[in-house]
C-alpha cells in the first residue's frame, strides 16, 4: 500500500495547499480505491490495461481459429461482415455474454481462406439509434476508401515486427530537446507525407539540428484530415493516411537507433461525434464511452466527452495507453487536452483563486483516471515520460503520486507563447519591460519539470501566427534574399533568435520546437477544406528555405542548431534556475548565469552602449561562445567575438566585493559569455 492519505508531502513542501489538504486527501482515496479495486480483479494495473489482447480480433491457436469481441451492452443485435463473406451483413452473428460483451469464434476451417491479412471488416449493430454499419472500436488499422471516402476497419494479421535490439532509454538522453512533428505535413511537396518519408527525410534533419525527442502529432486514426489528429476515431490505429502500422513502428525503430526517442501526442480529452467513424454511439446509446445528453457532450470542440468513472472507459483508455508503449514502442506521451479534461467548464474561466482548483468544477472522475494513467506508463515502462498539456496550473499535476500528485513527470509552460503573442501584438518594442520577460520565464515551482517553449503547432495555424510571421509578415515574401536590405526583415530575425534563447535559457527544465519553426517557416498552416479547394499547400513544409545559401531562413536554421548544441552541451535546462546578476530596464539589458555561463540580453532597439559594465559570476577571463549578432546567423556583425574580457573587482562602501568586465553591449543582440 502507498502511502497514507494523511502523510501527503506536497502539502507539507507547500503551505500554500493547507486550507484544502482534505480535498487532496480525498482525490487521493478516489486514487488509491480504484486502484485496490483494479488489482483485486486484475492482479496488477499492467495486466488490467490489457484490452489490445482480448477485444477485437484474437488468435486462439488452441481452437484453431479467432475470436472476435466487442463492448456493446446496450445493443440488440450484433454482426460482423466484410469482404471475407462477400459484405453478407447478418450471416456472422455475435453472441451476447452477461457483461454486455459480444463474441463469435471464427474457425479456420470455414474462415482460414476468406479471412485473410488486409480482409475488410464493419459491424452491423442494432441499437436504440438503428441499424448501423460501425468499426469496431478495437481495430488496428482502418482505411478510407478513395471513391467513396467510407471509412472500414481491415484484419489486420502480419508477421510479426522485429524489435530485437530495441531497447532505447529515453532517460540516457538527459533533457528533453522536443522536436513536435506532423508526418502528413512534414514534406514540401503539396501532399500527404507518409512514416517512410519522415524516418526518410526528417530524422536526419532532427538529429543534425540537436534535438533529443521527437514529438509525433496526428498518429491516431481521424477522419478529418484538418482536426490536426485531434478528433480521434480510431484509437488503436495508427493513422492511415501515412502508411502502415510497420512503417510506424520502422521510423520509432530508426529513431530510437539514432538516439532519438519518440514520444505520441495522446488524445484522450475527448473524440470525434462521428457515428460511421468513431465510438459514439457504438451499441446504440449515448452513454457507452460519455455521459448521457448534454454532459456528454464537449461544447468548445463539438466533439464528445469520456466518462473518466466509468471501469470500462477506464479500461479502454488504459488498454490504449499501454498499446502504444508495448506495440509501437513509444517512448512517453503529451497528454492532450488536460485542462479540459479535469474541469467541467473545461478550462473556460480565469484562474484567479486557489478554490477554482478544488470546487465543485472539478472533475475527480479524470484526475483518477490521469493518476491511474500515469502510474500505469511508469510501471509498466518506468523510464517512459509524461506531459500534461494544462493551462490551469492545477496543483500536484506534477507531483508524484505518493506525494499525493498526479504522477506527470512535466507540464507545458503554456504561459510563455501566449506572452509573446501579447507581447509582439500589444506592446512597442521601446516599452518592453524585461521585468515582465523575467517573471514569465521563472515562474515556476521548484518541483514542477516544466517544457518550456516559445511556439508550438498552436501558434502556426490559420488565425494565428508564428513569431516569424507575426514579425515580418509579408516582407518574407520578398526581403527574405542576403543581397536585400529591410530594417523590417533585420528586426525580425534579432528578436526571432533571442525570443528563442532566452525561453530555452530560463523557462524549465526541457524545450520543445515544432518542425520548421526554428528556421521561422513562412506564412500559416491550413489543411485542406472546402474553403481553400481542398488546397495542401499550406500544409507542408518547405525544407528548402532553410538550405538556400541565398536566403536568411538559413540563418535563423544554423542558428538554432548552434543553440541546441550549446544548450545541450553545457547543460542549461538541467542547471535548474538561472542566477539574476542585473536587470537595466533603461537600457532593456538583462544579465543572468548558468555556472560559468553569463548571459546578457539587450532588448533595446537601437541603443548600443560601449563599456557597459556586467557583473560575472567569478573573476577571470571571459570569452564570447555565442552571439546572435554573429553574421554567419543572420546578424550585423557589430562584435568582435575574438576579444578577451577580463574582470575587475570593485568595493562597496561595506567593503563587499564584486567582480564586473566590460562589453560593447550591442541592441536587440543576446551574448553568451563563458569564463575561460
Amino acid at each position: 500500500m502507498e502511502n497514507s492519505v494523511t502523510e501527503l508531502r506536497m502539502v507539507k513542501e507547500d503551505p500554500w495547499l493547507e486550507p484544502v489538504a482534505g480535498e487532496l486527501e480525498y482525490r487521493r482515496r478516489l486514487y488509491l480505491d480504484r486502484l485496490e479495486q483494479i488489482e483485486r480483479g486484475a492482479g496488477s494495473l499492467v495486466d488490467f490495461a490489457n484490452g489490445y489482447r482480448w477485444f477485437g480480433f484474437q488468435r486462439d491457436d488452441i481452437a484453431g481459429g479467432w475470436w472476435f469481441r466487442e463492448w456493446l451492452p446496450g445493443a440488440q443485435d450484433v454482426y460482423l461482415f466484410g469482404d471475407f463473406n462477400g459484405w453478407q451483413r447478418t450471416e456472422v452473428p455475435l453472441t451476447r455474454g452477461n457483461d454486455g460483451v459480444w463474441s463469435v469464434f471464427l474457425s479456420d476451417e470455414m474462415y482460414a481462406e476468406r479471412l485473410v491479412h488486409g480482409s475488410l471488416v464493419k459491424m452491423l449493430v442494432h441499437g436504440d439509434n438503428g441499424w448501423l454499419e460501425r468499426i469496431p472500436s478495437y481495430i488496428r488499422r482502418v482505411v478510407q476508401d478513395e471513391q467513396t471516402k467510407d471509412f472500414c476497419g481491415q484484419f489486420w494479421n502480419p508477421k510479426p515486427f522485429d524489435w530485437s535490439g530495441d531497447d532505447f532509454d529515453i532517460s540516457k538522453n538527459g533533457s528533453l530537446l522536443i522536436y513536435e512533428a506532423h508526418v502528413g505535413m512534414a514534406q514540401e511537396e503539396e501532399r500527404v507525407g507518409t512514416y517512410r518519408e519522415f524516418a526518410r527525410n526528417v530524422l536526419p534533419r532532427i538529429k543534425k539540428l540537436g534535438y533529443n525527442t521527437v514529438q509525433l502529432m496526428a498518429v491516431a486514426e481521424h477522419p478529418y484530415y484538418g482536426s490536426f489528429g485531434y478528433h480521434v476515431s480510431n484509437f488503436f490505429a495508427a493513422s492511415s493516411r501515412f502508411g502502415t502500422p510497420e512503417e510506424l513502428k520502422a521510423l520509432i525503430r530508426k529513431a530510437h537507433k539514432m538516439g532519438l526517442a519518440v514520444i505520441m501526442d495522446l488524445v484522450h480529452a475527448h473524440y470525434v461525434k462521428n457515428i460511421n467513424e468513431g465510438i459514439n454511439e457504438l451499441d446504440g446509446t449515448d452513454h457507452l464511452y460519455s455521459l448521457p445528453g448534454e454532459a456528454g457532450n464537449q461544447p468548445y470542440w463539438d466533439s464528445k466527452l469520456f466518462d473518466y468513472g466509468k471501469g470500462q472507459v477506464q479500461h479502454f483508455l488504459l488498454s490504449n495507453v499501454k498499446y502504444w508503449l508495448d506495440e509501437f514502442h513509444f517512448d512517453g506521451f503529451r497528454f492532450d487536452g488536460v485542462t479540459s479534461m479535469i474541469y467541467y467548464h473545461h478550462g473556460y474561466t480565469e484562474f484567479d483563486c486557489r478554490e477554482k482548483y478544488f470546487d465543485d468544477s472539478v472533475n475527480r472522475d479524470a484526475l483518477t483516471y490521469l493518476t491511474l494513467a500515469n502510474r500505469l506508463v511508469h510501471d509498466f515502462r518506468p523510464q517512459a515520460v509524461t506531459i500534461a498539456e494544462d493551462v490551469s496550473g492545477m496543483p500536484g499535476m506534477c507531483n508524484p503520486i505518493p506525494d499525493g500528485g498526479v504522477g506527470f513527470d512535466y507540464r507545458l509552460g503554456m504561459a510563455v507563447p501566449d506572452f509573446w503573442i501579447r507581447l509582439l501584438k500589444e506592446v512597442p518594442d521601446q516599452q518592453w519591460n524585461i521585468w515582465e520577460i523575467w517573471n514569465i520565464l521563472t515562474d515556476r515551482l521548484p518541483q514542477v519539470k516544466t517544457v518550456a517553449y516559445a511556439e508550438s503547432h498552436d501558434q502556426a495555424l490559420v488565425g494565428d501566427k508564428t513569431i516569424a510571421f507575426r514579425l515580418m509578415d509579408k516582407e518574407m515574401y520578398t526581403d527574405m534574399n542576403r543581397a536585400y536590405q529591410n530594417i523590417i526583415i533585420d528586426r525580425g530575425i534579432a528578436l526571432h533568435k533571442m525570443i528563442r534563447l532566452v525561453t530555452i535559457s530560463l523557462g524549465g527544465q526541457a524545450y520543445l520546437n515544432f518542425m520548421g519553426n526554428e528556421f521561422g517557416h513562412p506564412e500559416w498552416i491550413d489543411f485542406p477544406r472546402e474553403g481553400n479547394g481542398w488546397s495542401y499547400a499550406h500544409a507542408r513544409r518547405m525544407w528548402s528555405l532553410s538550405e538556400n545559401p541565398f536566403l536568411r531562413y538559413s540563418y535563423l536554421n544554423e542558428f538554432d542548431r548552434a543553440m541546441i548544441h550549446l544548450v545541450k552541451r553545457y547543460g542549461i535546462l538541467s542547471d535548474g534556475y538561472a542566477y539574476n546578476r542585473m536587470m537595466d530596464q533603461e537600457n532593456k539589458t538583462m544579465v543572468f548565469n548558468h555556472r560559468d555561463l553569463l548571459f546578457v540580453f539587450n532588448w533595446h532597439p537601437d541603443r548600443s552602449l560601449p563599456d557597459y559594465a556586467v557583473p560575472v559570476p567569478e573573476p577571470g577571463k571571459y570569452k564570447v561562445l555565442l552571439s546572435t549578432d554573429s553574421e554567419k546567423f543572420g546578424g550585423l556583425g557589430r562584435q568582435d567575438e575574438s576579444v578577451v574580457h577580463f574582470s575587475y573587482p570593485v568595493t562597496d562602501r561595506e567593503g563587499n566585493v564584486s567582480h564586473y568586465m566590460k562589453i560593447y553591449n550591442i541592441c536587440r543582440t543576446a551574448t553568451i559569455f563563458k569564463k575561460m
